[in-house]
């Protein structure tokens, strides 16, 4: 006989019941090693089974149909309907079943994932929006537009998925919470066609770091004391986007404070604040590059560095300090990262094969191999072939030697392209801007000392100083361009020698003592002067 709903409910739970009793201790992959010198080292067992997910808490009640979900042009009425208990229990239904069953080229993937993510003790699992979108077409745009109310309706199951399963009980004692990070956004954004209608939802730019803070702690869950009657108050939650939520009265003893924070019971988070500018081969014809503040918390912290460009996912949200000077209210806007990819980690997870390492044995073999790799040096440019030799040699760059007493010889290149205005410098610098994985362009009239090593400038949110690099340090294993070197000052040139030689570039300014790191090669364009 076919059982009901109810039934199959009442026999999945006793069966749940029954296994979990006969199941091992929770948590034993962590095992103590007793032959180890170093007692407070914990070491996990290798020979772990297949992950599996049996004793996933289900749900009591009848199963919603969200394809009946209410329509309406503002969507507050469908954001209300996903906020109830019955839907968001269905949407976790169907997130479960995605991480449980979800294939690609005939194996569950996610699964694989958990295991290796906790193995690790990390708390991000990324999960790509186009496989939610061939599991569920409707929860994916509901993703994008409401992600403030998906989002944590995956965390929340990626942890039961985590915690439920049957070696990692007690993985709250290594991360209390788990992330789930959305990669492979489609709706690729550009930070200048940012506008209201993406407010809210999930989005996806792209750009170049140009600034990060300190880390910080925020309020989560604030508790508070009555003073007059020392009851603890709370937890509350507070938001990011509004002002503190605070306690108007006590309800045990009807005063109205005052009322002394809790530090004890109150919950923390990092955060940090990165600024995201376009580009620069983005931006178009004579506009200036826009930017904006990009918040980051959790394990996001501290992954990207001035200089990277990398591609954010986030919540585009807007604050509530209104411009009170301005006399109008203009919110100001910032994004909330979701997940941060680096283009460097393209370069990073790419390793040759056994047909590109034959091939460039091959190549290497060929009596012409020189000549073949000159002539690929800006080939629109005709003749000037010791330009393109020396070119291809900065590129290309050498060994660098580290002694024995710790000297160390750069290995790094560094060329003066000298010759009359008309004989294509600016075109062999562009040539090599466009072709070097990480190159950094500046002129010498627009470029001064500090412009091209490093600025002390104080923090406009801490008030504190804080360092930014210049180009030297943002072309740090990459190739810094400067055309008419010949038009900068004495003091200005001199600047950079440290920089060329030493590859370092020491600062001593507002207290900050410190050394850059700028291993680049340096190729200058110049007038002859007499």
């Amino acid at each position: 006989d076919v059982l009901d709903v109810t039934k199959r409910r009442l026999a999945e739970r006793q069966m749940a019941k029954r296994d979990h009793q006969q199941d091992v201790i929770a948590g034993d992959y962590l095992m103590f090693d007793s032959s180890s010198d170093d007692q407070n080292v914990f070491e996990m067992d290798t020979e772990l089974p297949a992950f599996d997910f049996d004793g996933f808490d289900d749900f009591d009640e009848e199963p919603v149909n969200l394809e009946e979900a209410p329509r309406s042009s503002d969507g507050k009425v469908l954001r209300e309907w996903v906020n109830s208990m019955s839907v968001r229990k269905e949407i976790m239904r169907r997130f479960a079943n995605f991480l449980r069953t979800f294939e690609v080229k005939g194996k569950p993937i996610y699964p694989d994932k958990i295991l290796a993510m906790c193995m690790a003790n990390k708390e991000s699992l990324e999960v790509s929006y186009i496989h939610i979108h061939e599991f569920s077409a409707l929860i994916a745009d509901w993703l994008v537009n409401m992600p403030s109310q998906i989002i944590p309706i995956f965390n929340e199951v990626t942890l039961q998925e985590v915690t439920g399963g049957k070696y990692f009980h007690y993985y709250k004692r290594i991360q209390v919470e788990v992330y789930v990070r959305i990669t492979n956004v489609p709706l690729t954004k550009s930070l200048r066609d940012l506008r209201q209608d993406h407010l809210n939802c999930l989005i996806n730019v792209s750009g170049v770091v140009t600034r990060r803070t300190n880390v910080f702690p925020q309020l989560r869950y604030t508790s508070y004391d009555c003073i007059s009657c020392g009851v603890t108050l709370g937890p509350y939650f507070q938001d990011q986007n509004s002002k503190e939520i605070r306690p108007s009265d006590c309800p045990y003893c009807q005063s109205r404070g005052p009322f002394k924070l809790n530090t004890n019971e109150t919950t923390y988070r990092n955060f940090q604040k990165i600024s995201l500018q376009e580009s620069p081969g983005t931006v178009p014809a004579g506009r200036l590059p826009r930017s904006k503040e990009v918040i980051l918390t959790h394990d996001l912290i501290d992954t990207v560095r001035p200089g990277d460009e990398v591609e954010i996912t986030g919540i585009y949200m807007n604050n509530f300090d209104t411009h009170a000077k301005q006399g109008f209210p203009v919110f100001k806007t910032m994004i909330e990262s979701n997940h941060v990819f680096r283009r460097e980690d393209i370069y990073d997870s790419f390793h040759l094969t056994e047909e590109d390492e034959q091939e460039i044995i091959e190549f290497s073999k060929l009596p012409n191999a020189g000549e073949k790799i000159i002539r690929s040096i800006a080939p629109m440019i005709y003749g000037h072939e010791d330009i393109k030799i020396g070119i291809a040699l900065a590129l290309f760059g050498g060994e660098s030697k580290t002694r024995s007493q710790g000297h160390r010889i750069r290995g790094d290149l560094n060329v003066l392209l000298l010759g009359d205005p008309g004989t294509a410098k600016s075109q062999f610098l562009k040539y090599v801007e466009k072709t070097a994985y990480r190159a950094v362009y500046t002129t010498g009239r627009g470029a001064s000392a500090v412009g091209l090593t490093a600025a002390v400038r104080k923090d406009p949110l801490t008030k504190e100083w804080t360092l930014e690099g210049g180009a030297l340090v943002l072309a740090d294993k990459g190739v810094c361009m400067i055309d008419e070197f010949d038009k900068m000052n004495d003091k200005d040139r001199t600047s950079i020698h440290e920089a060329m030689e030493q590859q370092s570039i020491s600062i001593s300014k507002a207290g900050i003592v410190t050394s850059l790191q700028a291993r680049c090669s340096v190729i200058a364009a110049a007038n002859p002067i007499r």
